[in-house]
């Protein structure tokens, strides 16, 4: 009898039932990498383009990493196939521009809510649709961020298109008055596909530098071993929040 073909999901390269409940998801290739270098009883199980994804475990529990690249249009492709590949609960560890003068570099931001801003979610969803972490993710990561020697911050991101600052930057001075802690560009996807997929999801990300609009695309140069330092920190307390997080 001829075996049933597998249906191979666009873009990540992986077939349904190869992803686990649980989801780590990073934009860079090499970091999601670095993170399955954490795990035991690790395998890759595709790499296409800049979707790279391996499963393994940590601390006894199974664990799917996967690299979404940079941009939010590339990134849904990926949170898209994730959940539809069995994802349960997916947590974003990435980088981020600081927006408040407190938030400083080589601190972290656990994200509660995204600012959409986007460009793409606006196409799924009314922007009137929050982009709404669940709040076992963030507690989960709130938890596990207690005793880690690192500045940990908990509030809301703006996720915008552009990662050069054009047409919106009046708009992140409004964003940065309105008490928005970071800037990035993926967190606010994550949040409405998982909503509209019924999976958990959060994320937390380093800030490497201040906002462009506050120092000018002249004055970012983030430190590499400070980002190091703190992007090490957040993968630990996304792994260990991520184990945390019921999804039963």
């Amino acid at each position: 009898m001829e075996e049933k073909k597998r249906e191979v999901l666009p873009c990540i390269a992986v077939c349904k039932g190869d992803i686990n409940p649980r989801v780590i998801t990073c934009g860079d290739p090499a970091r999601a990498a670095k993170i399955a270098e954490r795990l035991e009883d690790v395998k890759c199980l595709a790499k296409n383009r800049e979707y790279h994804s391996y499963s393994g475990t940590w601390k006894g529990v199974p664990i799917t990493v996967t690299s979404h690249g940079v941009g939010e249009g590339g990134a849904v492709i990926a949170f898209e196939s994730l959940c539809r590949a069995g994802a349960k609960v997916i947590i974003r560890v990435g980088t981020c521009g600081g927006m408040q003068k407190d938030i400083t570099e080589g601190s972290l931001v656990i994200v509660k809510a995204a600012c959409r801003e986007d460009g793409v979610t606006e196409k799924m969803l009314p922007l009137s649709y929050p982009a709404v972490a669940d709040m076992d993710v963030v507690r989960a990561l709130e938890e596990s961020s207690k005793g880690r020697d690192v500045k940990v911050n908990s509030g809301f991101c703006l996720t915008q298109a552009l990662f050069y600052p054009g047409l919106l930057e009046s708009k992140v001075r409004l964003y940065m008055k309105a008490g928005v802690l970071a800037m990035e560009n993926e967190v606010a996807g994550l949040l409405v596909v998982a909503s509209l997929n019924g999976v958990k999801s959060g994320a937390i990300i380093a800030v490497d530098a201040p906002a462009f609009e506050l120092v000018g695309v002249e004055g970012y140069q983030p430190d590499p071993a400070m980002l190091k330092a703190a992007v090490d920190k957040e993968i630990e307390i996304a792994l260990d929040a991520i184990i945390n997080v019921d999804i039963d």
